[in-house]
């Protein structure tokens, strides 16, 4: 039993602890709030997107035992198109998951702010601005070990935390499954909606992951023959991450028709109160916490392996660079919790970047899978085509929509 269970988790849990983190809370909340269960379809969408995108990713990995950042890196051959390639994966990964992390650890503080008080511990005794230091602490730990099977192990931990959390708060209140149905497999939006579709697809389909998991594969995956696995075990991560998801939706859509307004999950914990009584801040609570270190780990993580495969270190998880990399970006995110600084300019930067970005790097990925000099037999096939071209039409949606926004807020 102990071997199947390892069997279905393992590096590609690393893909839902990443996308699975406060502003993927916060986006679902919103969602469900404003739209009820409608919206839910998009969420299926997304789900299915990021299946096909990450197996082409995670089956890269494993096949060349090379990170997507080299691959990048070794077919750009133009030295314009090189520079370029490398300009853009640093701005938008490196510097982007360094504005975003300060969000991680800020969504982890708030889940601690709502368990805390709860138990009857004054958080002015804790100087709650050590907070960010201490969840800062943990991601450190993890990460300067070099201990790839610990941090795994950690953060399917921090998953299973959050799937118990959200998916009995969903239960227990008891939705309308009729609904529920009709939200998942009837596409509806009105034109107010259609920026939370795509807000609701870009937190799920996230640019990052693909490195992170072409990397992270080869901590695990080593011979052809276990493809197999790695497919299974990625389609079992990214449903798992779906479901949390949609029941963040599902429990704020069922649990936000009073009059306060909700505007995150630990405003729903209040609305939570006849149901779970004293309890529902730390049970919300909780799920923020575990959503908001485990992208506090994979975020900077992420960025390290970017940058080693972009830049052509031919380097370990334990070697100098690497851990310069991810030190930066958590320092970045533990300073800007702490000083309750708002990186609108850095964020701004970020969203531009992963705007442009995601279809660039969509495009690129379906390319490179279909080189027969790189995968030889196991490039992709026509439907994985087909999937992959649906994706990418859904990818500049979402980089329009993201560059529209900003542009739009300058």
């Amino acid at each position: 039993m102990k071997l199947q269970v390892k069997k279905y988790f393992g590096p590609s849990t690393l893909v839902t602890a990443a996308f699975i983190g406060p502003g993927t809370v916060t986006v679902c909340t919103l969602a469900g709030v404003n739209s009820g269960y409608t919206l839910l379809w998009a969420l299926l969408f997304s789900v299915i997107a990021t299946i096909v995108l990450q197996e082409m990713t995670a089956r890269l990995g494993l096949i060349t035992q090379k990170g997507f950042g080299e691959a990048i890196r070794s077919e750009l051959q133009n030295p314009l198109l090189r520079i370029f390639g490398i300009t853009l994966v640093l701005g938008a990964i490196v510097i982007g998951n360094a504005a975003y992390e300060g969000g991680n650890i800020s969504g982890a503080v708030l889940g601690w702010n709502e368990v805390l008080p709860s138990l009857n511990i004054s958080i002015e005794e804790l100087e709650i601005r050590l907070v960010p230091l201490i969840i800062g602490g943990i991601a450190f730990w993890l990460l300067y070990s070099g201990n790839f099977k610990r941090i795994q192990n950690f953060l399917i931990s921090l998953v299973v935390v959050m799937s118990v959390v959200f998916l009995v708060t969903a239960i227990m209140i008891a939705p309308d499954l009729s609904e529920i149905i009709k939200g998942l497999f009837i596409p509806t939006a009105s034109p107010d909606e259609i920026l939370m579709v795509v807000a609701l697809i870009g937190t799920t389909v996230v640019p990052y992951n693909l490195f992170l998991h072409a990397s992270s594969v080869q901590q695990k995956y080593k011979d052809t023959g276990q493809l197999s696995d790695l497919r299974k075990e990625n389609m079992v991560a990214i449903i798992l991450g779906g479901i949390i998801s949609m029941c963040i939706v599902i429990t704020s859509a069922a649990t936000g028709n009073s009059e306060m307004e909700v505007k995150n999950a630990a405003d729903m914990a209040v609305q939570l109160e006849p149901l779970l009584g004293s309890w529902a801040k730390v049970f919300l609570g909780l799920g923020l916490v575990a959503a908001g270190i485990s992208s506090a780990i994979t975020a900077p993580l992420a960025a390290a392996f970017a940058a080693k495969g972009i830049l052509g270190w031919d380097i370990d998880m334990k070697h100098p660079k690497f851990k310069t990399v991810w030190i930066i970006i958590l320092t970045i995110g533990v300073l800007f919790s702490m000083l309750s600084y708002n990186p609108i300019s850095i964020i701004q930067f970020a969203q531009v970047a992963n705007g442009i970005l995601l279809p660039l790097v969509a495009i690129f990925l379906i390319y490179i899978v279909n080189q027969k000099k790189v995968l030889g037999e196991y490039v992709n096939t026509t439907m994985q085509n087909i999937l992959g071209i649906v994706v990418i039409l859904v990818a500049l949606l979402v980089g329009f929509r993201s560059l529209n926004s900003v542009f739009e807020f300058l």
